[in-house]
């Protein structure tokens, strides 16, 4: 049998959904960015992604997404966030991290929503000194989010996963195991889920694995996958995915016939 060519996110909110995964021979493991995990996924260079929850419905046909498994937040999320020195109201461009796929849709929905703003985009790499000085705001993701002293910047952070719950009462969901027809039979889907399962109860043992020449930033990191990412796609979870899609598709961001479509699972893992 060959090895499932599996495509994962690099930054810490995604490591607890490979634990274990480089040793398992069933699965070739690579990371990359959000979107060339997507990317790759559109161009068959790899059978299943982690990829950013928006990607699913942009791809060359609908995706099967493994069931139960997730990157999601309910309330702060500390790693999806939006710097600015105005108010929000005020902004008219923001720059978006170029890494990001689902964050620039959530950006795109919220400030709609919540600001009744239609902020310019600009693409832009995750400096934030640099975003700024093209843009009224910067859209930030994963590691260069969570760890930006924001404070000493003069900067109000937004945290876009706080203000989709306060704004819909549900989870967000950033990104998720998502392929190919076939590209995965009930064992590998059994697998991933272990490798969750495994990876939720060493949230210490993995944020010092990947901060290890950054002591400092070890426990920031133990809390941030304890408190703020969840791994579970449940019932909540697909409401709030759906609701999102909803919102998407009404701003013409992508279109979203109301269903969603799974891989087999062994019940065991099913959340």
């Amino acid at each position: 049998m060959m090895a499932v060519r599996l495509g994962a996110v690099g930054y810490l909110n995604a490591r607890p959904l490979v634990y274990g995964l480089e040793h398992t021979p069933q699965f070739d493991l690579r990371f990359d960015v959000p979107s060339t995990c997507a990317r790759l996924l559109h161009a068959h260079d790899i059978d299943v992604g982690l990829i950013p929850s928006i990607e699913c419905l942009r791809g060359p046909r609908p995706y099967l997404i493994v069931p139960g498994l997730a990157i999601a937040s309910r309330g702060p999320v500390a790693s999806v966030a939006v710097y600015t020195r105005r108010d929000p109201v005020d902004v008219r461009s923001i720059a978006m991290d170029t890494s990001s796929r689902t964050s620039v849709a959530l950006t795109t929905v919220l400030f709609h929503r919540v600001f009744k703003a239609s902020p310019s985009h600009v693409d832009a790499a995750p400096d934030v000194e640099q975003m700024l000085a093209s843009a009224d705001a910067a859209l930030l993701i994963g590691d260069n989010a969570l760890l930006l002293d924001h404070a000493r910047l003069g900067l109000s952070k937004i945290d876009l996963g706080e203000l989709w719950t306060a704004t819909t009462g549900l989870p967000f969901v950033y990104a998720f195991w998502a392929g190919w027809p076939g590209a995965v039979s009930p064992e590998d889907t059994r697998e991933l889920q272990l490798a969750r399962d495994a990876g939720v109860k060493h949230p210490g043992e993995i944020a010092r694995l990947y901060f290890a020449d950054s002591p400092g930033r070890q426990g920031l990191g133990e809390q941030y996958l304890r408190d703020n990412i969840k791994y579970g796609l449940g019932r909540e979870e697909l409401e709030g995915l759906r609701r999102f899609y909803q919102y998407a598709d009404e701003l013409k961001l992508v279109s979203f016939s109301g269903s969603l479509d799974f891989y087999h699972a062994d019940h065991r893992g099913a959340d």
